[in-house]
């Protein structure tokens, strides 16, 4: 499989790479501990095209492929992991169903502004009974002639206090389990839909999220996204994608955590030489830079293949498993680097510990990725 990067993809990469060093990191840390929305670098990644990275074109977007798409969040999220993921939800999870399955029509109207910039999508599939069992849906969608009343609540929506729209997912015929569900579109303004304040979170604070409720809320039926039925087919293969995307926020994350180790490694003395003339951390290093570009060859392989078309479950859960959890082992290592300042506020490393932990857990855990690949690979 050939790694060799076109130049527009090496281009995307060193675009985000500066675009990173200007807007992100400078902020980052006060972003987090304010809890603040970066209103002004998701403005900004509008005007680079980075919220619809893969869609064409013609639907407002950068028409460029998923390498691209991987590439420029791994460079953004080194930045700032959450710029990472707000950016991660339109592209993959919000975008990405609406090119794969919506009518032109839908493409008109919830796509094109969206991918341009000019509104923010979300996705609901998340409920407080139906996390990673999401064929547990408890939300439903009724149909009473030319609309849906929907009826339930969404949690830890990324992107819900400030979103345009969601595509949600609701139980439109409970007798049928997980054939029973189906996915709409679903603007925010819809009489009927209600939002929490944003979540109090661990990590990735400046990307807000909240729950959201729906109390009779009505939609028009023309909001339905492909066929009544067709959600669960439609929330797994969003989440195939959605996967990449984690991958490489993890990436971005554990990059950000290594290269700062690297820094202070030079500085810091102890016994009268910097601390990387010591063998400990030269051994730390060495496993961290392994582990980084492991995860990024998984990440690119499962781009490639959703390029070719090429079913990716398998590699893209490989990639995110991996990825998620290498992002906790090194972000540790580069605070045990820092020492007793990774500790300390006035320091990124403690940041990167807890951003990468929340990789481990949404867009399925490392326990539901295990059971995609264990399952891809003995069936019969």
């Amino acid at each position: 499989m050939n790694f060799e990067l076109t130049d527009i993809q090496r281009e995307t990469r060193a675009t985000c790479r500066e675009f990173a060093a200007r807007e992100l990191l400078p902020n980052a840390r006060r972003w987090d501990e304010n809890h603040q929305w970066p209103a002004e670098a998701v403005r900004k990644l509008a005007e680079l095209s980075l919220l619809a990275v893969a869609v064409p074109e013609q639907y407002g977007g950068a028409g460029l492929d998923s390498v691209s798409y991987a590439l420029a969040v791994e460079e953004i999220s080194r930045g700032c992991a959450s710029t990472g993921v707000i950016m991660s939800v339109n592209n993959s999870l919000y975008c990405d169903p609406l090119l794969k399955y919506g009518s032109e029509e839908q493409k008109r109207e919830f796509l094109v502004p969206f991918a341009r910039g000019e509104k923010l999508g979300c996705f609901g599939l998340t409920e407080p009974e139906a996390g990673s069992d999401a064929a547990a849906q408890k939300t439903t969608a009724v149909r009473k002639g030319n609309e849906y009343v929907i009826n339930g609540s969404k949690n830890w929506i990324t992107n819900g206090p400030k979103a345009d729209a969601i595509v949600l997912f609701a139980m439109t015929d409970r007798s049928a389990g997980h054939k029973g569900i189906s996915a709409f579109v679903v603007p925010t303004d819809s009489p009927g839909f209600n939002r929490n304040p944003p979540d109090r979170k661990m990590g990735i604070s400046a990307a807000l999220s909240c729950s959201i409720f729906f109390e009779d809320c009505r939609v028009p039926a023309r909001n339905l996204l492909g066929r009544e039925g067709d959600g669960f087919k439609i929330a797994m293969s969003t989440l195939d994608g959605g996967r990449i995307g984690i991958a490489a926020q993890a990436i971005g994350i554990a990059r950000a955590a290594f290269e700062e180790a690297v820094e202070y490694a030079g500085v810091r003395h102890t016994f009268g030489k910097p601390i990387r003339e010591h063998q400990a951390i030269q051994f730390m290093i060495a496993d961290m830079a392994t582990e980084i570009d492991a995860a990024r060859l998984l990440m690119l392989q499962a781009a490639l293949l959703k390029d070719r078309g090429v079913r990716h479950s398998l590699e893209s859960s490989m990639a995110k498993l991996y990825a998620s959890e290498m992002a906790s082992r090194v972000a540790n290592k580069g605070l045990q680097i820092h020492g007793g300042q990774g500790y300390s506020k006035e320091f990124d490393a403690e940041r990167h510990v807890r951003d990468a932990r929340i990789t481990e857990i949404y867009e399925g855990t490392s326990e539901i990725q295990r059971m995609v690949i264990s399952g891809s690979l003995l069936k019969d």
